[in-house]
């Protein structure tokens, strides 16, 4: 077996191993790369591991460090129950905001998993209290989380942006983010119309998500901004003008908040530290390597021409989505699906006798996201924990399986419309 097809093999190995085990993919996967590169083949370890994404790694530990320590110091749940409180008790309304609040704040750059995180247990609470069906809850929530996932400032569009732009496809960070959003809205509305979100309009009697417990605080009347949550908001304002109106580099301009906000003292360190996704960072820049070591041997063009084989030049939209949601219902998104699958896109392209390279991303992007609120994946499974005691968890847990394995379908045929 020559090196490429080797290369290959190991690629599908580390994926259908994340699949099925706890180990984790990207240790994994450079330990294949060292094997491959230096051990089989005639590279120094130096050059394998020159294929590590350091400014990767740098930027996604320091945006995810900020957002840390926004939430260890509470300014995230604020920011998250004073939207909540706008609602006014109307059910119908509180559904679709928990959606927008959910999709706020992923954009803002704590991504899917951390902001699902925070919002879950306050929405699936205030779910149960009144009387909106736990799968719309769930569908909003999820939707809402990985519509945000692929700004320019959350970790999977870090990831997204930054192999896109490697692979001959910069300055399409404001398209990724806004065809995801899209993507996400449309099946999002369109679960809220199915599972009969229009009837909760009718039905409201004033009832509020006010005591819904937030990390057992009260809602917003009782839980005042401090002196350190508007300084924090502060901060976190001027690193997206930083980065959106200066141009300055995203992971300095989050390593230059982290500095300020514990130069002053605005949260615990050492908390903020253990809620930085390392397990995620080393499977992106693990799975990198591997990556790089295809590329180097031939492995890359061989792994394309397998893709290539199972698409056309009008179909390859929807045929690449089903499989990166097919793949994504049982693999991390942004850690495994979107760093083997978006080097590819440049040489699928060409093979397909010059398909839309910016289209196969985009299906790549959205089709990998839209399958999440699976309970396979973390937002899914975050807000089948959350659902209320009242709440018959096997039956959710079907439910949202249900849904998440449709969506590679959906998605398939969104992808098709949009990108086809």
């Amino acid at each position: 077996m020559d090196l490429a097809t080797l290369s290959v093999v190991a690629l599908v190995v580390a994926i259908l191993v994340s699949c099925v085990t706890t180990i984790n993919v990207g240790l994994l996967s450079m330990l294949f790369a060292w094997l491959i590169g230096a051990v089989v083949g005639d590279m120094r370890l130096e050059q394998v591991l020159a294929g590590f994404p350091s400014s990767l790694f740098v930027t996604l530990t320091a945006v995810t460090l900020l957002f840390g320590q926004a939430q260890v110091n509470g300014t995230l749940e604020w920011l998250t129950v004073r939207a909540v409180r706008l609602c006014r008790g109307s059910r119908g309304f509180i559904a679709l905001m928990f959606f927008f609040v959910t999709l706020a704040l992923s954009s803002m750059g704590p991504g899917n998993i951390a902001s699902a995180a925070l919002v879950a247990p306050l929405a699936m609470v205030a779910a149960g209290q009144v009387g909106i069906p736990a799968l719309l809850m769930a569908i909003m929530v999820g939707n809402g989380a990985s519509g945000g996932s692929l700004s320019p400032l959350a970790p999977a569009g870090i990831v997204a942006n930054g192999i896109m732009s490697r692979s001959g496809m910069a300055g399409h960070e404001m398209y990724t983010f806004l065809t995801n959003v899209a993507a996400h809205t449309v099946v999002a509305l369109g679960g809220f119309l199915l599972l009969g979100g229009w009837r909760l309009f009718a039905r409201d009697d004033g009832s509020s998500p006010a005591a819904a417990p937030t990390g057992g605080r009260q809602a917003s009347e009782s839980l005042p901004i401090s002196v350190r949550q508007k300084a924090t908001v502060a901060l976190i304002v001027a690193v997206m003008l930083l980065v959106v109106v200066f141009k300055v580099n995203i992971g300095m301009a989050a390593l230059a908040g982290v500095i300020a906000m514990s130069a002053l003292r605005l949260s615990d360190d050492a908390e903020a530290m253990r809620r930085v996704p390392w397990k995620v960072i080393l499977m992106v820049t693990g799975v990198t390597v591997l990556i790089a070591v295809l590329e180097k041997n031939g492995g890359l063009d061989l792994f394309v021409g397998l893709l290539a084989s199972l698409a056309t030049k009008d179909s390859v939209a929807p045929v690449i989505a089903f499989l990166t949601g097919a793949a994504s219902l049982y693999s991390s998104t942004s850690g495994v699906v979107l760093p083997a699958l978006l080097p590819t896109v440049p040489g699928l392209a060409e093979r397909l006798g010059g398909a839309d390279a910016l289209g196969i991303a985009s299906s790549i992007n959205v089709g990998g996201h839209l399958v999440d609120v699976s309970p396979l994946s973390t937002i899914g499974a975050l807000c089948l924990a959350a659902a209320p005691a009242t709440e018959d968890s096997r039956a959710l847990f079907n439910k949202l399986l249900v849904w998440g394995m449709s969506m590679t379908v959906v998605g398939a045929a969104l992808c098709w419309v949009m990108f086809g």
